[in-house]
């Protein structure tokens, strides 16, 4: 069947379009233009370039961005002490800290550090049990993204049966909470899969909708796809390949050119929801800007 392709570099632009407006009128008025702070440990290539990505986007839509980078021989005092002072920097509406970070710090740690109404990332345990009942909090960004794409493409979810593959913080249960809520997109009956389950192939094949989000290349294929079914594919990993310049290539959890014949639609990698990633955290710090989740 003719498969539509969902394009997330052209909703995320069109959702820059939309911030930027919203920026333009927010200093017209004369408030304070948003303030996004990021801080990155370390060298890890494709954070660097994923922050460095996070500081155009923010200068697209008129936001202000910082970027604090610490070697990976930082203490994790020392990182606890600079998120304690960006906690109390009241110039700067939200921040994030670039996961992964080395094995000597630990991360819930740093994410439990961050005050819950800067945590535009929306990992502090605070903003995921909000999130989880349905209240109002900061949504993290790769499931925000998702949902919004759901929406802009008009795609239903209600009554629908929704096969999330991986089991993630940062993207699995929250997706898989977030389809299961009284709203659109959502509605969904949802099933989480992971490395243990068992009879994977056949219930991928009972699903509309499939999110596969586990990290491993290629790993959806088209007999595990039924026809009409809606697949967004949430891997990025760097796969090497001589094809391009840099000697590697970005592929995602599905095997894109067998599965997407079967698809009613699809996300490509990349291009899918990558670029929707970039822009829910800018949404978040908008918000976060306006006060409107958490008024002060």
């Amino acid at each position: 069947m003719p498969y539509n392709l969902i394009d997330g570099k052209a909703i995320a632009n069109q959702i820059k379009t939309e911030i930027a407006g919203e920026v333009a009128e927010i200093i017209a008025k004369g408030g304070k233009r948003p303030h996004l702070a990021v801080i990155i440990v370390g060298h890890d290539g494709g954070s660097e370039a994923y922050v460095a990505h996070k500081a155009k986007s923010c200068e697209q839509v008129g936001f202000r961005s910082t970027t604090i980078a610490f070697e990976d021989t930082v203490g994790e005092s020392e990182l606890l002490k600079e998120i304690d002072s960006l906690n109390n920097n009241a110039d700067v509406d939200g921040f994030i800290v670039q996961l992964p970070l080395p094995k000597h710090i630990s991360e819930q740690k740093i994410i439990e550090a961050i005050d819950y109404r800067k945590d535009v990332d929306g990992f502090h345990p605070i903003n995921v049990g909000k999130m989880s009942i349905g209240l109002p909090s900061y949504v993290s960004a790769t499931p925000a993204g998702i949902l919004e794409l759901l929406k802009r493409y008009d795609i239903a979810t209600a009554g629908k049966n929704c096969v999330v593959i991986g089991r993630s913080n940062i993207v699995g249960k929250p997706v898989a909470m977030l389809l299961m809520q009284k709203a659109y997109p959502g509605d969904a009956t949802v099933t989480i899969c992971h490395s243990r389950t068992k009879n994977l192939k056949e219930i991928c094949r009972e699903a509309d909708i499939i999110i596969a989000a586990l990290g491993r290349p290629e790993f959806l294929t088209a007999d595990m796809v039924k026809e009409g079914a809606v697949v967004i594919d949430v891997g990025t990993t760097r796969v090497p390949s001589e094809q391009t310049k840099s000697g590697f290539r970005l592929c995602g959890d599905v095997k894109f050119d067998e599965v997407a014949p079967k698809c009613s639609y699809i996300t490509p990698v990349p291009g899918g929801v990558g670029p929707m990633t970039i822009v829910s955290l800018l949404r978040n710090t908008l918000l976060a800007a306006k006060k409107e989740i958490y008024p002060t």
